[in-house]
């Protein structure tokens, strides 16, 4: 990571913004009931669902690796889920401030992947 800083700060909040926007889709499924044990259920089986579609195509060390299309459509299904999860529990900025900060960190990242990494 020595001489790439913007890479580093960059795949660290890709780190964040999965972690946000897996507590995200825990919230919008608990919030679909009012009652406590269907909440954490359905809380749990977004998560779990969310979790399992990054960890089997979009991870770094994915189980398949779908082409690149297929890698963003993944990302944009959960992290983009998440920004709308946001919206539906009742934060409209929120979501905005998630969509927005998502789509500028998938952006350098690809960028970054697809330059020659730089020396010294």
């Amino acid at each position: 990571m020595a001489g790439r800083p913007w890479w580093a700060a960059n795949e660290l909040l890709a780190f964040l913004l999965e972690v946000v926007a897996l507590g995200c889709l825990f919230r919008w499924g608990f919030s679909l009931t009012d009652r406590l044990v269907p909440g954490l259920l359905l809380g749990c089986a977004v998560l779990a669902a969310a979790a399992t579609l990054w960890g089997l195509f979009a991870a770094p060390r994915a189980r398949f690796r779908p082409p690149l299309a297929g890698v963003l459509a993944v990302k944009a299904l959960v992290l983009g889920g998440s920004a709308l999860a946001l919206y539906g529990v009742g934060h409209p900025t929120a979501a905005a401030v998630m969509g927005v900060v998502v789509v500028a960190n998938t952006a350098l990242a690809e960028t970054f992947r697809r330059r020659t990494a730089p020396t010294g």
